[in-house]
């Protein structure tokens, strides 16, 4: 046992395996942590996920368009004391009434536990408009999840510029890691509903330099046929039909995901 530590120790030329493993599970059950949040980690897999993308406590991490600070209240802790997290998203000054609330949400969040929340760093993320996400090759891994679908608005020369932004600031062998609702290959283009094709997502990110270093089922629910109505926000947690058939979604679960990995040669 002692030996395949320190293995793991000059491996990865810090913390040993097994002691990153556990301060991110301590992240991931902190108390501290929104309980509403806390209750998704079945559905949403934090451990699992992160751990694929090969995260580490020194590094320095980028999170794209954070939303509510679902991840955030993982990954600020976790990266607290030896690494550091970049949130990038809307900003304050933004001329975009909307982005102004979602960046005062995010400023309120931050604001409510500054021990935990205080070391976070704020950029500017407001695809097609603005892009100040960090310096060139400065950062070891940059994170996205549920956002894809989102940015499709802005066409592929949009959703290009969002992973060119990404490629620029990561590092040579650095990582993005994608999570979105997965469009079933055979399904056509379109109005998807919040769904996206994985093909097409490696597509674009591989257009500006990523390479596809692996994918995982992790994240994956063969129960979502991704044909509803009113598209993915059908399901859990946002239930649309509200107590029409809530039943029903409710035994479906969250959306089937693809998790992506890819690597900045």
């Amino acid at each position: 046992m002692k030996r395949l530590i320190l293995a793991a120790v000059l491996a990865a030329g810090t913390l040993s395996a097994a002691h990153a493993d556990d301060a991110l599970k301590a992240a991931i059950a902190s108390s501290a942590r929104t309980p509403a949040n806390a209750a998704r980690d079945a559905a949403r897999h934090p451990y699992e996920t992160l751990t694929f993308f090969g995260i580490k406590p020194n590094m320095t991490v980028v999170e794209l368009s954070p939303g509510g600070g679902w991840y955030t209240e993982i990954l600020a802790p976790y990266l607290h004391d030896k690494g550091k997290l970049i949130a990038a998203g809307e900003s304050p000054s933004s001329s975009d009434a909307g982005a102004r609330r979602y960046a005062d949400n995010l400023t309120k969040k931050l604001a409510s536990n500054p021990a935990l929340y205080g070391k976070v760093q704020r950029a500017v993320f407001e695809p097609p408009r603005a892009f100040d996400i960090a310096k060139p090759n400065s950062v070891d891994m940059v994170l996205t999840f549920r956002n894809v679908h989102n940015w499709l608005d802005n066409g592929d020369d949009g959703l290009k510029k969002v992973f060119a932004e990404a490629y620029k600031v990561v590092k040579p062998g650095g990582v993005l890691g994608v999570v979105d609702h997965r469009l079933p290959a055979a399904r056509a283009a379109g109005s998807t509903g919040g769904y996206v094709h994985e093909a097409y997502v490696i597509r674009m990110a591989e257009s500006v330099g990523f390479k596809l270093a692996g994918k995982s089922e992790v994240n994956a629910n063969p129960k979502d046929t991704a044909d509803y109505e009113k598209g993915v926000w059908t399901l859990p947690p946002t239930l649309s039909n509200k107590d029409v058939d809530r039943d029903k979604y409710l035994a479906i679960g969250e959306s089937d995901r693809m998790t992506l990995k890819f690597v900045k040669p």
